[in-house]
């Protein structure tokens, strides 16, 4: 029988307050509360820019730190804010008292899934990429279930791989109204859409380097190319000054509010490959060349990139092996192939999950329904 006193039909989650953290929790919010489930977010001050639309009853800033074992001398002020982080996320779960907890990885996510353990409270961990998160290889021991975006993952410890679940990586409800647009192809004299985005990171890599590749393009290919494509703020000034020399016609903006559109509306995307990028480019299902974001701890974004390339779904271009003269003649090539564009967009919807959340809740209630006898309070 279930402990007296917790609500049975309230959840947590807990997650890194960055879109790829927040995105996924959100998703799965949204099918648990189809569901009849309150939920309550526990993330770090970062979600005042990714959370406005989390339909969270209440979030709960946690203090968090990641660590980083380069800088030792930082390691006991950041596992000091850990154990203050730990402290309240176990005061709040012992108020409150859910059938569940879900983290999403990240060091925000590490206070609550640990209290909730300590606690008695089942918990399970999501990761978004196909290498495990460090925060997420720690918490797998102490999780109930470990779900994966992939059907592999790597980095998961040996004792945790038979808590492993297979759900994909759960996308929001404005991804999903666009899930398997019909793939527009574009014959030589027709707009070819062309999508180009990434994190901050991302952007500022392709606000240097799309121009040189575009002064590159032949005038057959630019006169109907349309260039859709996020950057910078400090950034867009002088990528529209580049663009405007050239015979194309373009858009550049810091944020677009409607990008699963802008996806559905492109014949070939180029971007980074974070978690949710890949999963929304196979909800979706569109064609994409993919820049993994070097120099990463793990390379989880080239594992991500070349699931999807190994399926059919693109190509993978590393950033330190990128000339514009090389890519250039890449996508000149790639314009024209449009059978080549059809059969990737088809291969990538063959990889998306739209039902992930819905998976992804399946596996908590299993956890809330769980029979348990614990006593739920400070020690």
């Amino acid at each position: 029988m279930r402990e007296q006193g917790t609500n049975s039909r309230l959840v947590v989650l807990a997650a890194g307050g960055t879109g790829g953290h927040l995105f996924p929790a959100q998703a799965l919010a949204e099918a648990l509360v189809r569901r009849g489930y309150a939920i309550h977010l526990m993330t770090d001050e970062r979600v005042r820019d990714y959370g406005r639309a989390f339909p969270a009853l209440e979030t709960h800033l946690v203090p968090a730190a990641t660590i980083t074992p380069s800088k030792p001398f930082l390691l006991p002020l950041q596992l000091l804010k850990l154990y203050r982080g730990y402290r309240a996320a176990r005061a709040v779960l012992a108020r409150l008292k859910p059938v569940a907890l879900a983290g999403f990885g990240g060091y925000p996510s590490f206070p609550p899934v640990i209290a909730a353990s300590r606690l008695g409270i089942p918990c399970c961990i999501h990761d978004q990429n196909a290498v495990m998160g460090r925060a997420n290889r720690v918490l797998s021991r102490y999780a109930d279930a470990v779900a994966s975006s992939f059907p592999t993952l790597g980095k998961l410890p040996e004792e945790c791989k038979s808590k492993l679940r297979y759900t994909g990586n759960p996308v929001r409800g404005i991804v999903l109204t666009k899930q398997g647009d019909p793939y527009q192809s574009s014959a030589a004299d027709q707009p070819f859409n062309l999508l180009v985005f990434g994190g901050s990171q991302g952007a500022r890599f392709f606000a240097e380097f799309m121009p040189e590749v575009l002064k590159l393009l032949p005038k057959a290919v630019l006169r109907n190319l349309k260039v859709v494509q996020q950057c910078r703020p400090e950034d867009i000034e002088r990528v529209k000054a580049a663009y405007g020399g050239l015979e194309l016609s373009f858009e550049l903006a810091s944020f677009f509010a409607d990008m699963p559109q802008r996806i559905a509306d492109a014949q070939l995307v180029i971007c980074r490959s974070g978690a949710s990028t890949i999963a929304e480019l196979g909800v979706i299902g569109r064609p994409a060349v993919m820049v993994p974001l070097p120099h990463a701890l793990d390379n989880d974004q080239l594992a991500n990139a070349e699931f999807l390339a190994q399926k059919g779904g693109g190509w993978v271009m590393p950033q330190a092996d990128l000339t514009p003269q090389e890519f250039a003649a890449f996508l000149t090539r790639l314009r024209y192939q449009d059978d080549e564009l059809a059969g990737a967009a088809r291969a990538a919807l063959a990889l998306g999950m739209p039902d992930a959340a819905e998976r992804l809740a399946d596996v908590v209630e299993e956890l809330a329904h769980r029979p348990k006898i614990t006593e739920m309070t400070e020690k």
